[in-house]
């Protein structure tokens, strides 16, 4: 199920310029800022068409990364119709193209793990710095409900050339290639429930008890925005040695009266596997079955820590400021920046490297 919504495209560039620079040139996005007047139609001026011929040009040259980063914008931000879902399909044809000169062990793989009763398979890719002993720590790792594991390649990179560590990369259910599971609270957790239980095997369970070369079966878990929701329950369950919450949303993001902004009720609409842009009552009532409000009253987290831009849109600062005074947990709020820390992403990894360097590997 999925929908289109009314959506101003000059809205995302606003938002999403120092982020869509990351991976492409500014002059490249200016231009396409410049030739996008609509979001939805599949046609010149519109958002699909415009990011898909930079991104054509790009793979006509051989340049496969810079093409899958453009057919990443170009379905952004939600698998809403079908030239989105084929752009996210030349997306991951591209990647899977460039992943040979990444600097790092890569691996494309489809993991098969408990469902409501079943199973469910999902493709997940495996990263690593070269030469890193087969049984490694394994640090599980999602974007949000728009950014996905292709999409934010170039953190991934640093992270696994930054840390002894394999990144188990995925999408949320209800995004990417996960879309055909609706994110729920507990679905979604379920899913990856079974991705650490598989992590803990390529990580060495059972043996070394984690030193030296052998990982022990140690996992940690890195969520950013959405993503950084699930971390957090996974770090207040104590589900996994260690969890980063770069972002995350836990309990006032899901207040009822909250709004959305740039176009998030849509986006959130799409994973939450609504037909039809939701009203606020039913998008509310299926919000407050996120609220981490009982395991935050709880006290069985494992290490966790929780970071944040202080002026985030998205996300209130409430939902970093709850985890102050959690026995193993460590809260930082970056100045001047807003969701997820996005302008000052370094500041922000210089603050979680070193913290997975001392948590997960020890």
């Amino acid at each position: 199920m999925s929908f289109t919504w009314p959506l101003d495209p000059q809205d995302l560039f606003a938002e999403r310029h120092p982020q869509m620079t990351l991976g492409l040139p500014a002059a490249e996005v200016d231009a396409v800022r410049a030739a996008v007047t609509e979001m939805w139609p599949d046609r010149p001026g519109g958002w699909v068409h415009e990011w898909s011929a930079l991104a054509a040009r790009h793979a006509a040259a051989g340049r496969h990364r810079e093409a899958a980063q453009a057919y990443g914008w170009a379905k952004f931000p939600s698998l809403a119709d079908a030239p989105k879902r084929t752009a996210l399909a030349r997306q991951i044809e591209q990647y899977v193209l460039a992943a040979p000169g990444f600097p790092v062990e890569f691996e494309r793989r489809t993991v098969t793990v408990p469902y409501r009763g079943g199973t469910t398979s999902l493709p997940v890719h495996l990263m690593a710095a070269p030469g890193l002993p087969a049984d490694a720590p394994v640090l599980l790792a999602s974007g949000g409900v728009d950014s996905w594991k292709a999409d934010l390649h170039g953190m991934w990179e640093q992270l696994a050339l930054a840390l002894p560590v394999r990144l188990l990369l995925f999408d949320l259910a209800g995004t990417g290639e996960t879309a055909h599971l609706p994110m729920t609270p507990d679905g979604g957790a379920e899913v990856i429930e079974g991705l650490i239980a598989f992590a803990r095997t390529l990580a060495g369970a059972g043996g070394g008890g984690g030193n030296g070369s052998n990982g022990g079966g140690r996992v940690g878990h890195f969520g950013i925005s959405m993503g950084g929701y699930y971390a957090a329950r996974t770090g207040l369950t104590g589900t996994v040695d260690a969890a980063v919450v770069l972002g995350g949303p836990v309990e006032r993001s899901f207040a009822r009266g909250r709004g959305f902004a740039f176009g998030m009720d849509g986006i959130v609409g799409n994973a939450l596997g609504f037909d039809a842009m939701p009203g606020p009552a039913a998008r509310e009532d299926a919000f407050a079955a996120f609220d981490l409000r009982p395991l935050l009253d709880r006290d069985a987290n494992g290490p966790m820590l929780v970071v944040n831009g202080a002026d985030d849109v998205h996300v209130p600062q409430h939902d970093t400021l709850v985890f102050t005074g959690r026995r193993d947990t460590r809260v930082e709020l970056v100045p001047d920046t807003g969701h997820c820390a996005i302008s000052r992403f370094g500041e922000a990894m210089g603050l979680i490297v070193p913290w997975l360097r001392a948590t997960l590997v020890g």
